[in-house]
């Protein structure tokens, strides 16, 4: 999001939002709350994530109208979280927009950071500044969430102030200072940190952990591993203690911590139904075109999500066309089989891959790399089975997702569960989503929609939700692109385009972007965590 895209800050136009409160609100929306004070001034920020590391979440509670918190672009829903330190009574909350407004959002609030309840809902947001009062919802931690964009970016305000009276009766009485900090074995991106307990007249409520004197968390344990760090790289820490009154404690002693030397990650390249029959010597042939991204982006891996030739492909057909420009990388590539490798029986693509069509006897496998588990599954076993028997794919991939010892995990297959293009979703897969989605998986592939569409974490029910898997359809490899139906609810981006999807890699995260044939990149996926 350029920093260079602003409005002027002298508009004070009260929110035209519609807003909804709780019944307990709108009895007190006429009591002017003369004890009202401002919360959450300088408190610990979490996001769901951030454009870049000049607009973090602290910058939205820092008291400067000149910086600003900005989530990743184009994807819905986003959230910004404020620990106020102690349970509060909130009567006001004031959101100062940047253009990259919400139309649509909630106010809601927490006493544990996890459970929350709506104080507001916004359906209505033109960008303006929006004050938001007569509240009367109660707790520790105030959210707002982004629903609905205003624009094509992602959601920025300058500043997000929370009024309201605190639950503290006078006590002024900072908690102990935090001693004892040690880390513990340090990886490549993580370091896992603990400290003896503080203490406190009335009680210690929370911790924070700052890294390099930033606040990057809080914890309500003596515990903390700080993640998606930098290889081979040295992090000062310290810790402080927090009250119910909001005192905080001075800072701990510090200690220095290097990462693990590790690998720095890595990349890979992966696309579905690519090849028609076709060569560079005709301008409209694609998968030349998508070869050459391939090439550019130097990947450690190559993955295919099926339909790897067209349209009823014998080896000859894999020879003549695949071979001249994804078979450059066919050393490195971890295929799948499409519906089209079935209409020949699998011949052609059996034979052209050969022992990396079956590295393990089947054309299901899973191979690994750095901290990841990848899976590759041959989806045309479900769109044929017809009896009540569990089928041997099922019975092997319950077993090989139990015997897994990566951090991270990937399944990539043909027929995908859930897709706004022109097969739509697809019923024959439900049981490999709802398994993979039982077993954290972090990140499943698809083909067979000629198109893409990247979706924010769902659930088994295809309802977004943090804790299940990012899928992406990357049927954009070089067939013919299908048309698109009415984007799904949980859809971050729909495109129809030709492109190859890059895969930014590390020991504990994973950021995706997909690259046009002109080699620029026409989407951006938020940098996720691995359950």
């Amino acid at each position: 999001m350029p920093s260079t895209r602003l409005r002027p800050l002298a508009r004070l136009t009260p929110v035209i939002a519609a807003v909804v409160l709780l019944p307990s609100a709108i009895a007190a929306a006429a009591t002017t709350q003369a004890a009202d004070v401002l919360l959450s001034q300088g408190k610990p920020v979490a996001t769901s994530t951030v454009e870049s590391s000049s607009y973090t979440g602290a910058k939205a509670v820092d008291g400067s109208t000149t910086t600003r918190w900005a989530s990743a672009e184009g994807s819905d829903p986003q959230w910004l979280r404020i620990d106020l330190g102690q349970p509060a009574t909130i009567h006001r909350v004031v959101l100062n927009w940047e253009a990259a407004y919400a139309k649509k959002y909630r106010i809601e609030v927490s006493d544990d950071g996890t459970t929350f309840t709506t104080a507001a809902t916004i359906d209505t947001g033109d960008g303006k500044i929006d004050d938001l009062g007569g509240l009367t919802a109660r707790g520790r931690f105030v959210r707002f969430v982004g629903l609905t964009r205003g624009t094509s970016y992602g959601y920025s305000f300058w500043e997000m102030q929370v009024f309201g009276t605190t639950d503290s009766s006078g006590d002024t009485q900072a908690p102990s200072t935090p001693a004892g900090l040690t880390a513990g074995t340090a990886t490549a991106t993580s370091v896992p940190l603990t400290w003896g307990a503080a203490t406190d007249n009335v009680g210690v409520t929370g911790y924070d952990v700052l890294r390099n004197g930033t606040a990057v968390a809080t914890s309500v344990t003596t515990s903390y591993t700080d993640t998606g760090l930098a290889p081979d790289t040295s992090y000062t820490y310290t810790v402080r203690a927090r009250d119910a009154a909001g005192n905080v404690s001075a800072a701990s002693a510090p200690i220095t911590v290097k990462t693990a030397a590790g690998s720095a990650g890595f990349v890979l390249a992966a696309a579905g139904d690519i090849a028609e029959q076709c060569t560079a010597s005709s301008s409209s042939c694609v998968h030349p075109k998508t070869a050459k991204l391939v090439e550019n982006m130097n990947p450690a891996a190559v993955i295919t999500m099926g339909d790897n030739q067209y349209d009823e492909p014998t080896l000859s057909d894999f020879k003549n066309y695949y071979d001249k420009t994804w078979g450059k990388f066919k050393s490195i590539t971890h295929p799948i089989p499409g519906n089209h490798e079935s209409y020949s029986g699998f011949t052609g693509y059996d034979q052209y891959f050969g022992a990396i069509a079956k590295p393990q006897g089947q054309r299901y496998y899973s191979w690994e790399m750095g901290n990841w588990h990848f899976i590759a599954l041959d989806s045309n076993d479900f769109v044929t089975h017809d009896d009540f028997a569990e089928p041997p794919q099922i019975t092997w991939l319950k077993q090989d997702l139990a015997n897994n010892k990566k951090g991270c995990v990937a399944a990539y297959y043909h027929h995908p569960r859930w897709s706004s293009g022109d097969h739509g979703d697809n019923i024959d897969s439900i049981e490999l989503w709802n398994l993979l989605v039982a077993n954290k998986v972090d990140l499943v592939l698809n083909g067979h929609d000629h198109d893409y569409e990247r979706f924010v974490p769902q659930n088994a029910d295809g309802k977004a939700d943090t804790g299940g898997p990012v899928e992406i359809v990357g049927g954009s490899g070089g067939a013919n692109l299908y048309n698109l139906r009415s984007a799904h609810a949980t859809t971050a981006k729909l495109l129809k385009t030709f492109g190859v999807l890059k895969l930014s890699m590390t020991d504990t995260t994973f950021q995706t972007q997909l690259i046009g044939v002109d080699g620029k990149v026409l989407d951006n996926s938020p940098t996720y965590t691995c359950h």
